[in-house]
């Protein structure tokens, strides 16, 4: 796998961990992300007319990736308010790259290396054991089925928009492309934000948040630009799974700036999952 691809995975990362760190300080964390997604579809918008549109062929990729990621968004709403989902999610992060190895050999013809394919599962295995490892520090004794199956769910639309948008950016114009996205994601998102909250609630967290939801929105674009420009020169299925590295910073993070505990099970997951890059950087 090409080293520029996983540098450009692993400054996302940091960019990713940054605007989740943000959020996870915000009072009500979906209103704030769809904020994030009002801010970064201004910049795109902006952007777009330096860039322009991309070609016609890949607005099919738009269309169905616009689709996905606003499902992906709409069932977070849900999501956010589901305390099983809030310790299930990092399980979610673990279970999407699977899923993506599977769409990338189905449809792209992607084929993993001996190598590569342990990496891979190195970094599957990590994720799942930080996953479990935020289970027991919070003292859950059992999860109920529909957390487990939201946190599916979600790995599964994480899986396809990311497949959607890494064969697209393969056929090029990856930055006019992503802008694209940004602009286009919030078209059907935020009629159901409105209803939910209103506009004078959605009103009063851009007050609370102040500066912090553009510079969330700025960073959201960065990231996620980042990724898809290592999607259009290294294979996805590793891509993908390089990219889910943000749980362990996320974590770091955590720990390191808002006193949330690390543990053994967090600093050995992490290294599974470094050792997996590794492998796939050498291997892949």
């Amino acid at each position: 796998m090409p080293v520029l691809a996983i540098l450009l995975l692993l400054l996302g990362a940091v960019l990713h961990t940054a605007w989740n760190l943000i959020l996870k300080q915000a009072k009500d964390k979906y209103a704030a992300t769809w904020w994030m997604l009002i801010t970064g579809g201004l910049i795109a918008l902006g952007a777009l007319f330096a860039t322009g549109l991309p070609p016609r062929e890949m607005w099919k990729f738009v269309f169905f990736s616009m689709l996905t990621e606003a499902a992906y968004f709409i069932i977070l709403s849900y999501a956010y308010h589901d305390n099983d989902f809030s310790l299930v999610y990092p399980v979610a992060r673990g279970a999407a790259p699977a899923f993506l190895a599977f769409w990338s050999f189905w449809f792209l013809g992607e084929n993993l290396t001996r190598g590569g394919t342990i990496g891979l599962l190195l970094i599957i295995g990590g994720l799942i054991v930080i996953g479990v490892s935020t289970l027991l520090q919070a003292h859950v004794s059992h999860l109920h089925f529909k957390g487990v199956a939201v946190a599916l769910v979600v790995a599964l639309l994480i899986s396809i928009y990311t497949v959607i948008d890494g064969a697209a950016v393969k056929r090029g114009f990856a930055l006019p492309y992503v802008m694209t996205m940004f602009v286009l994601v919030p078209l059907p998102v935020t009629p159901f934000v409105l209803r939910q909250y209103g506009w004078l609630r959605l009103k009063e967290i851009w007050t609370e948040q102040g500066y912090l939801l553009p510079l969330i929105g700025v960073l959201g674009v960065a990231a996620y630009l980042l990724a898809v420009f290592a999607y259009s020169i290294a294979p996805i299925s590793y891509s993908g799974a390089i990219r889910e590295v943000s749980v362990v910073l996320g974590a770091f993070a955590g720990w390191r700036f808002l006193g949330e505990k690390m543990g053994g099970m967090r600093v050995f997951g992490a290294l599974v999952i470094f050792a997996g890059i590794l492998i796939i950087a050498i291997f892949g």
